[in-house]
């Protein structure tokens, strides 16, 4: 954890969180420790331009999802894209960063995102702005050492203990995280409950990073 005196160092972990699980959470908190962070927020997506809106649950749902499997762990779910008005990941981690400059952030990502992050707007931009902390993920690791992305990344690689313990922060950087495989997914829990949309049903959570409300009838837009 930061010291006194020190900037607050936030993990931020994107996705559309359709819903939340344990594995989210398990990530989350072992980031928070290997990488010596206070607080992990969770960047529930209105929409993810690279994911089908079909089967899409309306972002009131998939935030009180996330809201719910942060419960008392230093974790914040949070829909500031809808706020800021960002729809690509590079603008959403400037406008985040302008808010709040006394921060210092790192990017959490999933293997499996790795290996398509050359797919994303502006992705060198990405790392450019912020440190980016890549955390294995069954069956993904060699498509993600593979990909155009790491091959550019590569030269950046740093080690673990330049990150943790209060060590200096630079962009671009990349650390992996390597820990037991988390084998849960939300395309499993969607299968196994196709309707856990509806035990949100009729509520409007609470943003845990802005403080505003989300209404529940409010429906993702297309992309």
């Amino acid at each position: 954890m930061s010291g006194s005196g020190t900037a607050r160092r936030i993990g931020l972990l994107g996705g559309s969180f359709n819903p939340a699980h344990g594995g989210h959470r398990r990530i989350s908190l072992f980031a928070l420790e290997a990488l010596g962070l206070d607080e992990v927020w969770w960047l529930v997506s209105p929409g993810n331009p690279l994911k089908p809106m079909a089967g899409m649950a309306p972002l009131a749902a998939r935030l009180a999802s996330a809201a719910q499997q942060a419960r008392r762990a230093p974790i914040r779910a949070t829909a500031i894209e809808r706020e800021l008005g960002t729809r690509y990941t590079v603008d959403t981690l400037g406008a985040i960063q302008r808010r709040y400059p006394k921060f210092e952030f790192v990017w959490l990502m999933g293997s499996d995102n790795l290996a398509q992050f050359h797919l994303w707007r502006d992705w060198r931009g990405i790392a450019r702005r912020m440190p980016i902390a890549v955390i294995a993920r069954p069956g993904y690791d060699a498509d993600a050492v593979a990909s155009p992305a790491m091959a550019w990344l590569r030269r950046y690689r740093v080690p673990l203990a330049s990150f943790a313990n209060g060590g200096e922060w630079s962009a671009p950087a990349l650390v992996t995280l390597r820990f037991d495989p988390d084998p849960r997914s939300a395309t499993a829990i969607r299968r196994a409950d196709p309707d856990w949309a509806s035990h949100h049903a009729g509520f409007s959570p609470r943003d845990q990073v802005t403080h505003r409300l989300i209404p529940h009838e409010e429906e993702t837009t297309a992309p």
